[in-house]
């Protein structure tokens, strides 16, 4: 263009090669002075001039900008806004060292006094120097430059806004931001909704509820309506808080107010969902589709996290319904709850198939599907399908197992009776570097639990105890079966006193008056009862753990009248949902999931309920089956060794004098046939009324003294687990004509 004499670059092409020189770093500032001196002295006005200064802005050059602006007024070039803003941003920026706020109103003050009308301070001078101030922490000066902004007549911005309550902030005055906005109301100016908005995320930073709250009570009495990021703050506040009724009455008030939106609802989902309150998630979702409020994906997602960890299954496939019906591609996360869902209704095979649909739609599972799957597995000791699961994510995904993975794997071991590999896994845990934590500590401790070792037990429980402010309720049940099964009842009584006097929790109180026979009466069961719905918030990973912990120690301590009442309550908060299925070919109970002792709770409460329907002369099935096993395992029958099969087996029979058997076609099964079931129920009829309750008394027994012996003597070892099985039980019938069943 230069060499061109008809066509001669002005003023305007020399300033848009110095800005994109100046873009390039501090490299080409030389260029972009060469350019400027290519023009004529007489051609340069503030256009060229503000370009060159912004370039040397643009590259943190404060003093140099400023001694531009000063060479432009000495060759007579009257500055714009454009150029003093320029130049305030450069000094406003400067942090080494940072530019004397003196000096930054030195040229607000030559900005106010030029007689140009040109060079106005406007919105973006006083954002600039409000952004200074605040990164000082001068509340004093944001509250001059707000005053002088006002009576400039230029309004205020969110920007604006956001820096005065920043400066506030830093300087620890934020009740003075409220007293200004409200002098701005009553003169006239009052804030956007934006400014309020502001003051309110600023005092929810520190946790001031109260302070909150007032915010959005001022915004109302100044006659600025309050907007759905209004509400949402509040409603995000009381829930990291754990204050649920506050959310609720807020988001009620917020309905009379201004229609909550789908980032509101979202919002609910994840409060509501982390404090375990998985159902109202739920209603929640449904309620936003009635109101005609349109779900994203965020909203899917949470929905189905809820779902998930409150194992409702029936909800998650709602959603995912709803998801294919609207065309939205469910995500990897979306199907994780679903897959976790369904595990923790013991759906083993619908989980698997969930898993693998992930992968047709093309949403690749990540790391916490895989969890998810192998957690499912891991609850009911199916210890193959979790390593399986794990060596695909390894080999065919290429994702290492993470903390969860081996925790995982560990109370798969665990629930499995593969104590030697739960240990295993968890020292491997620690040769990945991973830190065990509370969850990881407990799996090992349950390992050691299980396997009766007394000594290795205690040092694991203490390792716990300096791990974390306060062992949870299921390592302290952990503790007091182990104790109780070795008749170790002083150390036993000791745990219990520990937990009764515990000031920290009152939780774990409840629980040591529960196990000691305090709570029976109806006002005190109701503290119990609130005590093990609180334990439903944590989601069903940690309330299974909890309810089998629990069941476990009142029946190794002889408390089947309360361990029932406790395993109803498991039942009515939707825990163990395979636990009872009839049909008419075959009465089951599925105890796979439960420990030793809660395994026998329920048994001993269905036996109960089988002698009632044989009382009461129904349609006896063909058979009726304990499950104690699930999985790959059903094919092997060392299973017929394992704890809890072997415990259960001798107690059945023992009640009922051998009328139940393993059968050869499933070693996950004890069973008792219809001819069997014929002999119990005439021999019921010939009792000729007797006032016996049922197959089992369920009383509370006296705790044992300490130096009773009661599970460590010889003819105890059945009910203890350790008694001889016999290799082959008689049946009465062909089981070949069972097997279509």
């Amino acid at each position: 263009m230069q060499r061109q004499s008809w066509c001669r670059p002005d003023e305007h092409i020399h300033a848009i090669v110095i800005g994109v020189l100046g873009r390039q770093g501090p490299a080409l500032l030389d260029k972009c002075l060469e350019v400027f001196h290519d023009l004529p002295a007489e051609s340069r006005t503030a256009l060229s001039y503000t370009s060159l200064i912004a370039a040397y802005a643009r590259n943190a050059l404060h003093e140099e900008a400023r001694a531009l602006l000063d060479q432009m007024k000495a060759a007579g070039v009257a500055p714009t806004a454009a150029t003093y803003n320029t130049v305030l941003a450069a000094c406003a920026r400067a942090t080494d060292p940072p530019v004397p706020f003196d000096m930054l109103l030195g040229l607000f003050a030559e900005m106010r006094h030029d007689v140009s009308p040109s060079v106005r301070p406007d919105l973006t001078t006083y954002n600039t120097l409000l952004v200074a101030a605040a990164v000082r922490s001068l509340a004093d000066q944001s509250e001059m430059l707000l005053r002088t902004m006002l009576e400039a007549g230029v309004s205020p911005d969110t920007v604006s806004y956001r820096h005065i309550v920043d400066a506030f902030a830093s300087a620890g005055n934020l009740s003075r931001v409220a007293e200004l906005f409200s002098e701005m109301a009553a003169t006239g100016h009052t804030p956007d909704s934006s400014a309020y908005l502001g003051l309110m995320e600023a005092h929810t930073r520190v946790g001031a509820t109260a302070e909150a709250v007032a915010v959005l009570r001022q915004m109302q009495a100044d006659g600025c309506a309050p907007t759905a990021a209004t509400y949402r703050v509040l409603l995000d506040l009381y829930g990291r808080q754990g204050r649920f009724d506050g959310v609720r009455e807020l988001f009620r008030e917020m309905r009379t107010a201004v229609p909550p939106d789908t980032a509101t609802y979202n919002v609910l989902f994840r409060v509501f969902g982390d404090g375990g309150f998985f159902k109202e998630v739920v209603e929640l979702f449904h309620d936003m589709l009635e109101t005609g409020v349109e779900p994203d994906m965020v909203t899917c997602e949470n929905v189905m996290a809820a779902c998930g960890r409150g194992g409702l299954h029936e909800d998650a496939r709602e959603v995912l319904e709803y998801m294919t019906r609207e065309g939205m591609v469910p995500t990897a996360d979306a199907y994780t709850g679903l897959v976790e869902a369904l595990g923790h209704a013991a759906m083993y095979e619908e989980a698997y198939v969930a898993f693998n649909m992930m992968t047709e739609i093309g949403s690749l599972p990540t790391i916490e599907a895989y969890n998810a799957l192998a957690n499912a597995y891991a609850k009911g000791g199916l210890f193959q399908e979790a390593e399986a699961i794990f060596s695909r994510m390894t080999n065919n995904a290429g994702i290492q197992k993470n903390k969860d993975s081996f925790d995982a794997l560990i109370e798969a071991y665990c629930q499995g009776s593969q104590l030697d590999d739960a240990v295993k896994a968890y020292m491997e845990m620690r040769k990945s570097r991973f830190n065990p934590d509370e969850r990881s500590l407990e799996g090992v401790l349950n390992a050691y639990c299980i396997a009766g070792v007394v000594d290795e037990s205690k040092e694991q429980f203490e390792e716990l105890q300096s791990s974390v402010t306060l062992p949870s309720i299921v390592a302290y049940c952990m503790m007091l079966s182990l104790y109780a099964r070795n008749d170790r009842w002083t150390d036993a009584y000791d745990l219990l006193e520990e937990m009764k006097t515990n000031r920290a929790s009152s939780t774990h109180q409840v629980i040591a008056s529960l196990i000691k026979g305090e709570y029976d009466d109806s006002s005190n069961w109701q503290m119990v009862e609130y005590a093990l719905e609180n334990s439903t918030l944590e989601g069903c990973d940690y309330s299974l753990r909890f309810f089998n912990a629990l069941l476990d120690v009142l029946w190794w301590f002889g408390q089947k009248a309360r361990a029932a009442r406790v395993l109803e309550q498991a039942l009515k908060f939707g825990l163990f949902p395979e636990l009872y299925r009839d049909t008419k070919l075959v009465w089951s109970l599925d105890v796979h999931r439960m420990s030793v002792g809660g395994a026998l709770v329920a048994v001993s409460v269905w036996l109960n309920k089988l002698y009632d329907r044989l009382k009461r002369d129904e349609d006896l099935p063909q058979l009726v089956s304990v499950v104690v096993l699930r999985g790959e395992m059903e094919k092997s029958t060392i299973t017929r060794g394992l704890p809890t099969a072997k415990v259960v087996y001798s107690f059945l029979n023992d009640t009922l004098s051998a009328s139940f058997h393993f059968p050869k076609w499933n070693k996950g099964r004890i069973i008792c046939l219809k001819s069997q079931l014929k002999k119990l129920q005439s021999a019921i009829d010939s009792s000729n009324g007797s006032a016996t309750a049922g197959f089992v008394p369920m009383t509370n027994s006296h705790l044992p003294s300490p130096g009773s012996k009661i599970y460590t003597r010889e003819e105890a070892q059945v009910d203890n687990g350790t008694g001889h099985l016999p290799d082959e039980p008689l049946v009465e019938e062909k089981e070949s004509e069972l097997l279509p069943l």
